[in-house]
């Protein structure tokens, strides 16, 4: 299982200190009162498992996820509602939903049972320099997007998931984070870098299925191989720039280039996708390189890659 990028734990804190206590008696009396044919089941805690959820391994084949913020409870519907449809055309792995449980004993949202996915966490080390991996990122993508939310029977347009925030939404926090982080990154180059990407010409065909947090902490490997992709919480359509983050945080020069050819990005997308990964790398560097060597490394590693192109 994986954990959430820094900037999702920016997010979080942004969201508000509403943080119910969730421990393993908790979860016991949820899963015992609605799914009791699950009750004899141990339940082993998933630590660490990053800022939005709480995730317990429920006996070998199920884990348990509970929002632990008011800005992580939609994803259990969410997922629910459009994984079942969508990953029959993907051609990694995807959390498999099984039960959606109700707010109870004091625990105010929903939550979700998903089958357990087995794998590690991937890393710049495991798969950064793979052709491989590269083309498999790609291939997820091309078929992501080209399942059109109306090629989905019985599917409302209107109904569809939300499109998220722009890159236009960004720009004073994404200012302030270049003038912050002058000392240590080329100020000038970043204020070049997004002010061209606010600038280039935006989607203008039809919207299009992203996954919305598409980073390394969400990708599994499994025998050093790219297996599964997981937290669809940011689903939604709309521009797929956004995903493009994943070749700036993962991806070598070399490997970066045939990502793109594999998935025929063209230039103005491209440069929108380098503004995506900017401004969360500095979102998060601003947020945690303080504090944590790791993060830091991380998205100095993804800013820098932004640069690069």
């Amino acid at each position: 299982m994986a954990t959430d990028s820094p900037e999702a734990q920016h997010t979080v804190e942004r969201a508000g200190k509403a943080r119910p206590h969730i421990d393993r008696a908790l979860v016991a009396r949820l899963v015992q009162a609605q799914f009791p044919h699950w009750a004899g089941l141990p339940l082993t805690l998933l630590d660490p498992a990053g800022s939005d959820h709480v995730i317990y391994r429920m006996g070998e084949e199920l884990s348990v996820r509970l929002p632990r913020h008011p800005g992580a409870i939609g994803q259990a519907k969410k997922e629910a509602e459009w994984l079942p449809r969508l990953a029959p055309h993907l051609p990694l792995a995807v959390p498999v939903p099984v039960e959606v449980g109700e707010p109870a004993f004091g625990y105010p949202w929903p939550w979700a049972v998903t089958r357990w996915l087995e794998g590690e966490v991937a890393t710049v080390e495991t798969l950064g320099d793979s052709m491989e991996a590269a083309h498999k990122l790609a291939a997820f993508l091309t078929e992501l997007q080209r399942f059109a939310p109306e090629a989905i029977p019985g599917v409302v347009t209107r109904d569809e998931p939300a499109g998220g925030s722009s890159l236009a939404e960004r720009d004073a926090a994404t200012r302030a984070a270049i003038a912050a982080t002058a000392g240590v990154f080329d100020a000038a180059a970043m204020t070049g870098l997004w002010e061209a990407a606010l600038d280039a010409p935006g989607w203008h065909r039809p919207p299009v299925w992203f996954h919305g947090d598409f980073h390394t902490g969400n990708l599994l490997v499994t025998g050093g191989v790219l297996s599964a992709v997981i937290d669809f919480g940011g689903l939604g359509v709309g521009d797929p720039a956004r995903d493009l983050m994943i070749a700036f945080t993962l991806l070598s020069p070399e490997t970066r280039s045939a990502f793109r050819t594999a998935l025929y990005v063209d230039d103005a997308t491209w440069l929108r996708g380098r503004g995506w990964a900017l401004a969360t790398g500095l979102n998060a560097y601003t947020s945690y390189a303080a504090e944590n060597r790791r993060i830091a490394a991380q998205t100095t590693r993804q800013i820098l890659s932004a640069l690069e192109g």
